[in-house]
């Protein structure tokens, strides 16, 4: 069942009289319930547009986006998503449990879940024996999780992660690749935007490629991969794009 759909949709940059960049062009895409979806693409490809437009931080030029059924200005529908930022800004001097705690007064929680919530979320992202640290001495892996529980704070069915694992380590990623696994076992949807096909290879059901705002391949990777002739991730990602700048015109 399809838990998000994407219909036509564009966005336009206005920068004065005449000049208009295009952000998105006519993208259309579904993301099933449960699975992990990948959003691919250079920089300045439009992926982070097309996630702030899903929850509804820009408007669009036109187009539909349908999120639980319902459109993604709806209320209901914005606490069934959890959103962690490619650069988030975090108060630096508090702790994780407070900064969980901090997030669970935004959503208007009780006292009690947020206290539960905060144990079971510190012990998911492995992070409860950091719990008296101080944000500020956190790893660049450690702000990741702490990220990534916070966005969970409300306990959403849609989980939307832009860059996640942007500047860590090896180790930071396979953290946070394992932790993504889990997620999708306890039913989450995750809609994923990254760069780095290694880990969207490694953990996504099925991918989207976008290049200059536009949707140039979808699908099951597997078969995308085969469709293409290509020897691998990587190697799709090339062809695609190179297709369609050679041709100067969406696939």
């Amino acid at each position: 069942m399809s838990i998000i759909e994407i219909k036509d949709l564009t966005k336009y940059y206005y920068l004065g009289r005449k000049k208009i960049v295009v952000g998105l062009e006519s993208v259309s895409f579904n993301v099933e319930e449960g699975e992990i979806y990948g959003i691919l693409g250079p920089n300045g490809s439009g992926k982070t547009t097309c996630l702030k437009l899903m929850l509804g931080i820009l408007f669009p030029t036109s187009g539909e986006i349908s999120i639980l059924g319902k459109d993604q200005f709806d209320i209901q529908t914005k606490k069934n998503i959890g959103f962690l930022p490619e650069n988030p800004y975090y108060y630096d001097y508090l702790t994780g449990p407070e900064l969980l705690k901090f997030y669970g007064k935004l959503y208007d929680l009780p006292e009690k879940v947020i206290n539960e919530r905060i144990e079971k979320l510190l012990y998911l992202v492995k992070l409860h024996d950091a719990k008296k640290l101080a944000l500020r001495h956190y790893s660049k892996g450690m702000l990741e999780r702490i990220g990534i529980a916070a966005s969970l704070i409300n306990d959403p069915k849609i989980l939307i992660l832009d860059e996640p694992t942007t500047g860590l380590d090896p180790i930071g990623c396979i953290e946070t690749r394992d932790l993504l696994l889990q997620l999708k076992k306890e039913g989450k949807t995750i809609l994923l935007s990254s760069h780095f096909l290694s880990e969207v290879e490694k953990v996504c059901d099925r991918i989207a490629i976008f290049h200059r705002g536009h949707l140039l391949a979808q699908g099951n990777l597997k078969e995308l991969i085969q469709k293409y002739n290509a020897d691998g991730l990587e190697d799709l990602f090339v062809k695609t794009i190179e297709e369609f700048d050679r041709k100067g015109e969406k696939l």
